[in-house]
C-alpha cells in the first residue's frame, strides 16, 4: 500500500504543476488538451508495446465500455479545466475542479458501500464554504463567471471519470492508462473537429512545455495515478486529491 500511496501523490504532484507548464504554451486551452492527451497516450502505448505484454480490453467488453466513458469524461474535464485557467487563472479554477472529490465522496456509500465519517464531511465542507466564498467574487472581483462555470462543469466530469475507472476493474495497469488517455484524445480531437478544425501552429518555444506536459505530467502521471486509484478506497483518493490544489497554488 505505501507503494500505491507514493505512486498517487507523486501524480497529484504532477497535475498540480499543470496549469504552470501550460502557461508556457501559446495555445488555445483545447489544443493544449489535445497534444497533452496525444503524446500522453503515445509514450504509454509505446511503453506497452515495447514491454511485450498482451491487450486484454477485448475479453473485457463491460469494461471497456466503463474505461470508454471515463476517458470521455477525462477530456472533457480537461477541457473545461485548462479554459477555466486562462478565465480564471490557475488558483481559482483549481478550487473549482476540486469539488470533483465532494461529488466522489457523496456517492461513494451507493456505488462503492463506504461508509462515511464525521471528518471527513467536516473536511468537505470546508472546500465547500471555499468555493462559495469565491464564486460571489466573480460578479464584483473581475472573475468570469465563465470561467467560474467552466471550473464547476470540470468538477463534475472529473467525478465521473473516478467513478467510471474504479468501475473498469477488469483492465488495469499500463493498458488501463493508455486507454483512457486515447479515449480522452478521440473526444478532443472530435470536438475541435467540430469546432474549428484540427490546424495546429506551435512555435519553437512551445515545444519543451509542451513534451514535458505530455510525457511527463501526463503520460506518466496518469500511468502513476490509475494504477494507484483502483487499489485506494474512493475516498481516500478523494482526500488525498486536495494535495493537486494546493501545490498548484504553491507552483
Amino acid at each position: 500500500m505505501k507503494k500505491q500511496y507514493v505512486k498517487h501523490l507523486a501524480a497529484l504532484l504532477m497535475f498540480g504543476s499543470n496549469g504552470v507548464v501550460a502557461s508556457f504554451i501559446g495555445l488555445e486551452s483545447y489544443k493544449i488538451v489535445l497534444l497533452r492527451t496525444l503524446t500522453g497516450s503515445v509514450l504509454l502505448f509505446a511503453v506497452f508495446l515495447l514491454s511485450k505484454r498482451k491487450f486484454s480490453f477485448l475479453k473485457a467488453k463491460k469494461d471497456l465500455g466503463f474505461l470508454c466513458l471515463s476517458g470521455v469524461a477525462m477530456g472533457i474535464s480537461w477541457m473545461f479545466l485548462y479554459e477555466a485557467y486562462d478565465q480564471v487563472g490557475v488558483s481559482v479554477a483549481s478550487l473549482c475542479y476540486y469539488c470533483g472529490p465532494v461529488i466522489v465522496m457523496a456517492l461513494s456509500p451507493l456505488l462503492f458501500k463506504e461508509k462515511l465519517t464525521a471528518v471527513k464531511v467536516m473536511g468537505f465542507a470546508a472546500v465547500l464554504c471555499g468555493v462559495c466564498l469565491v464564486n460571489p467574487g466573480s460578479g464584483s472581483g473581475g472573475l468570469s463567471p465563465w470561467g467560474i462555470f467552466c471550473g464547476m462543469m470540470s468538477a463534475l466530469t472529473y467525478a465521473v471519470m473516478v467513478l467510471a475507472n474504479k468501475r473498469a476493474s477488469g483492465i488495469t495497469g499500463l493498458e488501463n492508462s493508455a486507454l483512457q488517455l486515447f479515449f480522452g484524445f478521440v473526444t478532443v480531437a472530435v470536438f475541435l473537429s467540430i469546432k474549428q478544425g484540427l490546424v495546429l501552429h506551435l512555435a519553437a518555444s512551445d515545444i519543451l512545455p509542451v513534451l514535458l506536459l505530455g510525457f511527463v505530467n501526463t503520460g506518466i502521471g496518469c500511468y502513476f495515478y490509475f494504477s494507484s486509484v483502483r487499489h485506494l478506497p474512493v475516498q481516500t483518493v478523494a482526500v488525498c486529491g486536495y494535495l493537486e490544489p494546493l501545490s498548484a497554488v504553491v507552483f
